[in-house]
This record gives C-alpha cells, structure tokens and sequence, in this order.
C-alpha cells in the first residue's frame, strides 16, 4: 500500500487549500486497485479518476511530469532513469552520457520543449520565430509539393546549431490580429500568422516548391494510456457519423516499422509510438540503433560518422518513463459552476468529437524494447479525445497531408490536464501552432466540422461561455 500526501495551493476562480490523500493497492490487470480515497476516507468519485489507475492528486508545477501510483521499487528506478534522460541536455561531444547534439538540431534535450512533461511556451510569440537559446518549442516540416525531401535538408527544418555550424535556417512570423464581437457585446480576437523562412544554410527554396507545416509541442499527458487503447473502441468511434452536424472522425492508418498500424500520437496521428527514438535524432541529432545515421548527414558540415550516441536500454527508458507518466485528477467535479460548464460543453457538441470516456485493452501495452506494461491494462480513462481525425477547416489547415490525413485534418487533442498547462507551463496558448492565447481563442478556431461547436457557443449567455471554460479548467 503506498501512502501519498500532497498539499496542492492552485489559482483559479476557485482558490483553496485542499490535502488529498491517496491510497492505491498495486495489482496487475484489474481496475480493484484504481480505488483512491481523499480526505475523509472518501472514496474517489468516478469522475475524478481521469486515468484509472494511473491516475495522480498533484496539481503543482509538477502535474504533468508525476509517476503513476504503481510506480514502485524497480519500475520508481526506471522511470528516474527515463526522466532524467528525458530533461537532461545533450552536449555537443562524445560523452556517453548525454553527448551526440547536432550538429544542427531543434531543441537541446526532450525537456527543453515539454518543461515539466507539458508545452513550453513556443518562441513564436516570445521571439517572432526561432528562439536564440538553443530551442524553439515548435517543429518547421518542410517538403516539396510532391512529398520528397529537400536536396539539403531533411523531414524537419532544423534552426539551431552547435559551435561551428550553421543552423538550416530561420522561421519568421508575423500576425494580423482581427477583433469580434459575441452577440452580448463581449469582445474577443484571433491571431492569424504568417510563415516565411530566412536564412537558408544552402539553397533558397522558393515558396512555389516549398510546403511547409509549423507545431508547438503536445503536452505528454496520459501516452501510455493513449497506446493501450482498446482500438476496436476507436475504430467503432469511426464508424459513427453525425450527418446533421457534418461530423464524422476518421483513422489516420499509417505505416510504422514497415506495419500498417492505428496512427494515435502527434498532430495528425502520424505515428504509431511514442516516437522516442525518432524525437532523439531528429530534434537532437542524436543517433541510435534505429537510426544510426546523423539526421544531416550530406552536408557539408557533417564531417563523419560519430557513432551510436545513445544506447537501446535508454531509449527503452525515456519509453517507460513517457508510458508511466500519471495523469492529473480532475478538480472540483461538485462546484456548481463546473457542472453548468460540463451542461454547455455536452450542449455545444463538443463531447461528439472529445469523447469523455474510453477503455484500454487487456493486457496494457508494449515498449519499444519488449517490456510489457500491464498496469495499463483493462482501466476507464477520461481523455476527451476520440484520437481520430477531423476535418477543421481551411483556417486552421496547412496543406500538409500525412498518410490520409489531409492538410485541414487534425487529431481530436485530449483534453485532460489542459486545466493545469498555466499552472505548469504559465500559459494558456493552444492549437497546433499556438495561435490561440486562451480557451475562448481555440474554440473560436474551430471550423469544418468543429464550426457546429463554435457556432453553439457563440450563441450562449456569457455566464454560460465562462462556465464552459471553468468546466475546461477542471480538467
């Protein structure tokens, strides 16, 4: 029996102390050891329980980056190992440690873009485009119009560089800025931005030959969950359409380690890990047994072959302890303006597409290097997520289509822990690209098939719009 207090002080309308104390049975494939109680010796409502039983009570800036309670002895050593991997920095030399950066990459460690597990606010709104400290919170996909790399460049444009080389290139942006008004008088306005790359490290490439996506980071939230779905759920999820409201979610089928598999994780469920291996070496430069070869290999200033840079057990590592991660529990399930919220967002057809409840599969999952993880296994998780793809609209499209996913599809985001991103990254910037600065901006940002959501809740009172966004806080 583990025995876990934390004292948990939070901003938000509701300001309190509040002492939760959690005991969990460890067992292995059933749900009897999701049982948690707070203080009383209450049992935890259903409702709190975001995960099952990987579900946790902290809520300080470290929410996002807690072990699940069945994280103990060996599995605790494990994940230390994992994490520290994960937020230590890469060096720009041979160490075994944490050596092999560069020479070009995009951030200097994992954490350098998910602080704390979460989104690091991106440099788009902090600097107008690459940031100047050795990461910039968001990946520039670049290709030519016909699906091919680059002579000279890779998947990604990488804007950072080691000592002595030189970045593949700068991303600018700039925003127009374009204000609303909600029929009770309450203004809002939205960002729309504007990408150029400057700075080329060889040939210009020309717009008309250039397509070009930009992402802000995912917060890392519930990963193992999401890859011990039960995909019959999500398949029969797909099979479901709503005609009246143009609404109809879609897998991204895509093509991993040579299989065709169930796309789950990244913007456009384009992958079918957690990407572990393939985050080291293109963000980091990092090479493994996976990929032993540097990701800017051609280049001039790739003067060799440096090796593996980080062996397969860490790689299993940084896996485990991204598959182990807790997921907050949701927060004042009783308060009245919370449940009114709850009403609007089931009122506005947003539950159509983040899909409250879902199950994983018996069994829990697998990692990269074999190890089982049935602690995963057989839980009712709260996600807000159908994790399947859903046409948003030209506005937020970027014609860049990956396996069936078109440029204007997006995956479905969970929502739980969004209620927490200020509290851990200390902003509210939201979308693939972080064009929204707050909740209020992201809805409004839904169009295609989410524009019957946008539409529902621009014709609310205003007492119902800030209730729906307090029920969004909670999560």
């Amino acid at each position: 029996m583990n025995i876990g207090i934390q004292i948990i002080k939070e901003r938000s309308q509701f300001v309190g102390f509040f002492l939760f104390v959690i005991l969990g049975l460890v067992s292995c494939e059933t749900d009897d050891y999701t049982d948690m109680y707070t203080p009383g010796n209450r049992l935890a409502k259903p409702a709190e329980l975001s995960a099952g039983n990987s579900t946790t009570f902290t809520f300080t800036s470290v929410a996002f980056d807690t072990p699940s309670d069945w994280v103990t002895g060996p599995l605790m050593d494990r994940f230390l190992s994992g994490d520290t991997l994960y937020d230590t920095p890469r060096v720009a030399d041979g160490n075994p440690i944490n050596g092999g950066l560069g020479p070009v990459y995009s951030g200097y460690s994992c954490g350098s873009c998910h602080v704390g597990a979460g989104r690091t606010k991106s440099h788009l709104l902090t600097e107008g485009g690459s940031g100047p400290y050795g990461f910039s919170s968001f990946l520039t996909f670049i290709r030519t119009p016909n699906n091919q790399y680059h002579r000279n460049y890779g998947r990604v444009l990488h804007d950072q560089a080691i000592y002595g080389a030189t970045p593949e290139g700068k991303l600018n942006v700039e925003y127009s800025e374009e204000f609303f008004k909600f029929s009770d008088g309450e203004t809002y306005s939205l960002l729309t931005p504007t990408y150029k790359i400057t700075d080329w490290y060889a040939e210009e490439i020309p717009d008309e030959n250039l397509e070009m996506s930009v992402r802000t980071p995912l917060r890392h939230v519930g990963l193992g969950l999401m890859m011990a779905l039960d995909q019959n759920e999500i398949l029969a999820l797909s099979n479901i359409e709503y005609p009246e409201y143009g609404i109809s979610g879609e897998v991204n089928w895509v093509i991993e380690r040579n299989v065709r598999q169930m796309g789950l994780s990244g913007h456009k469920a384009q992958h079918a890990d957690l990407t572990v291996e393939l985050g080291f070496l293109s963000d980091m430069g990092v090479t493994s047994d996976r990929f032993p070869h540097e990701i800017s290999e051609g280049q001039s200033q790739v003067d060799g072959d440096y090796g593996i840079q980080i062996t397969t057990k860490d790689m299993g590592d940084v896996d485990f302890y991204l598959h182990s991660l807790g997921v907050p529990a949701r927060r004042y399930v009783d308060n009245p303006v919370v449940k009114q919220g709850e009403k609007m967002f089931y009122q506005a057809k947003c539950n159509l597409c983040h899909t409250p409840t879902l199950h994983t599969k018996p069994g829990g999952v697998t990692l990269i290097d074999g190890t089982n993880m049935p602690w995963l296994g057989n839980q009712t998780i709260h996600p807000y997520s159908d994790f399947l793809l859903h046409d948003m609209g030209p506005e937020l499209g970027d014609d860049f289509s990956q396996f069936n996913a078109s440029g204007d599809e997006w995956r479905t985001t969970p929502l739980w822990g969004i209620g927490l991103q200020n509290v851990v990254n200390g902003h509210t910037t939201f979308l693939h690209d972080s064009r929204a600065r707050n909740y209020v901006e992201a809805i409004m940002w839904h169009g295609g098939e989410g524009d019957v959501s946008r539409q529902l809740f621009k014709q609310m009172q205003k007492n119902d719009r800030d209730a729906l966004i307090t029920f969004l806080k909670s999560l």
